[in-house]
């Protein structure tokens, strides 16, 4: 017996942070729109990568474009303090690690916005024809 003389849900729980991690998780990775996003920018990665392997030119690393623009306009902060930090001159893994977070960031809203329109398109209620 509970002898608490809180309700159920006004009690501290240790498992609250769990559950709001679960629920970032969630709006980041577990939804259609977020998952669409995240392969076409794992799939421009995966390209980028693979491209040194099967093509050679002066303009091979112009694959790399696509990922970056795919996750702009996070990726412009990116950008900007690798020019701030390196003077232009930044580290290949700073601006794949920069796209990986990106894409993260924009995948979790994204995840927000669909849940937003999702919580909307359900409390309108059940439509009916007009007699």
């Amino acid at each position: 017996m509970n002898s608490s003389t809180q309700p159920n849900n006004a009690r501290p729980d240790a498992t609250d942070g769990t559950a709001r991690i679960r629920s970032l998780v969630r709006l980041t990775l577990a939804n259609r729109v977020s998952a669409v996003y995240l392969t076409v920018v794992g799939g421009a990665m995966a390209v980028a990568a693979a491209q040194p392997l099967f093509g050679t030119g002066p303009d091979a690393s112009l694959v790399w474009v696509w990922p970056a623009l795919f996750t702009f306009p996070a990726f412009g902060f990116v950008a900007w303090l690798g020019e701030a930090g390196w003077g232009g001159d930044a580290p290949t893994w700073f601006f794949v690690g920069g796209i990986v977070l990106s894409a993260l960031v924009q995948s979790l809203a994204l995840g927000s916005v669909w849940r937003a329109l999702r919580g909307r398109r359900g409390n309108r209620g059940h439509l009916t024809a007009a007699h």
